[in-house]
């Protein structure tokens, strides 16, 4: 195939290696910048359950995608029909929330932690490190990459699977279970891993009136983006190369993280699809332009690598809950 003068040009440019000096050793303490983050990794203390802390109830429910008017379903191996699916979700309630107070709360794609999270929880907001939040665990809808549903929901470069959350999820949660979530885009985060993360920063990035918090690890800023968009050609590798550098600053505080042995680290930027390039660039986007936010590399750890994630995460909510008030 041949490859235009845009393509041929990336062609030339390999995966540099990564200098390491503008990095500061990563500690809780660790504010806004590049941190780095060494083995051997261990689980943080907050995944211990405390006899002495409030427990928080833990709510499942499935939802059909034939009651979806945004995803009925699709599939890779059956393009263009309406392929139906099951997706789970479970609800996180803290023991102190107050009926008829809007909580603040979070929505973790792919379920991101919801074997740890509710213990992390409970002993974090009894020491008031964070605050009395509600959380949803959703499942996608299946499959992976480009043409399966969870591609769909998770690597399309738009508002829709925010409006997915605020129409079909978060009204059913609040009936279901007599909660009230917050409005306020402040008092909302999103996160996920791998193409979970790329659309936890999507419903941010393109409905900022909704959330303003984001937690990532390792990103999916690369080109998995179908059906393909004229407004972003080369998928979730815009935010990095256009949008962010392009568009004045949103009002987002983003925690994000990349293992050094994240996917395909060795390909030119050719591909696209380079997760630790995508990830450097990203945050050196993030940082030119003034956001807050807090990028930790982590060495000979892989993607989305359980041992860092089980190290992190709690210093991942506190820092990216930081500044909230109710």
């Amino acid at each position: 195939m041949m490859l235009t003068p845009l393509y041929a040009a990336l062609a030339l440019v390999q995966a540099p290696p990564i200098d390491f000096t503008h990095f500061k050793p990563y500690t809780l303490a660790a504010d806004e910048g590049d941190y780095l983050l060494l083995p051997p990794y261990k689980n943080a203390p907050e995944l211990t359950p405390n006899p002495n802390v409030p427990k928080g109830t833990v709510y499942r429910f499935t939802m059909d995608s034939t009651d979806s008017k945004i995803y009925p379903g699709i599939a890779k191996d059956r393009p263009g029909q309406v392929v139906p699916y099951h997706r789970r979700v479970s609800v996180y309630v803290p023991a102190q929330y107050r009926t008829g107070a809007a909580a603040p709360f979070f929505v973790s794609q792919d379920s991101m932690g919801s074997g740890v999270l509710p213990t992390i929880l409970d002993n974090m907001i009894a020491a008031k490190r964070v605050p009395t939040m509600v959380g949803i665990f959703i499942d996608s809808g299946g499959g992976d990459s480009i043409g399966s549903e969870r591609g769909l929901e998770y690597d399309t470069v738009s508002g829709q699977y925010a409006d997915f959350i605020e129409t079909e999820v978060i009204p059913r949660v609040e009936h279901d279970y007599n909660l009230k979530l917050s409005k306020n885009p402040d008092a909302r985060m999103t996160m996920g891993g791998s193409s979970g993360a790329a659309c936890a920063f999507s419903m941010a990035w393109y409905r900022p009136e909704r959330y303003h918090r984001v937690i990532s690890y390792s990103g999916t800023y690369v080109n998995q983006q179908s059906p393909m968009n004229p407004e972003t050609p080369r998928g979730a590798w815009e935010y990095h190369a256009t949008l962010i550098p392009n568009t004045r600053p949103k009002p987002l505080r983003i925690w994000m993280h990349v293992g050094e042995f994240d996917l395909r680290p060795n390909d030119d930027e050719s591909t696209l699809h380079n997760w630790v390039m995508a990830n450097e660039r990203f945050a050196a986007a993030l940082k030119k332009k003034g956001y807050h936010y807090q990028y930790v590399f982590a060495r000979d750890s892989g993607h989305v690598d359980g041992r860092v994630v089980n190290q992190t995460l709690p210093g991942a909510f506190e820092w990216t809950w930081r500044g909230y008030r109710d």
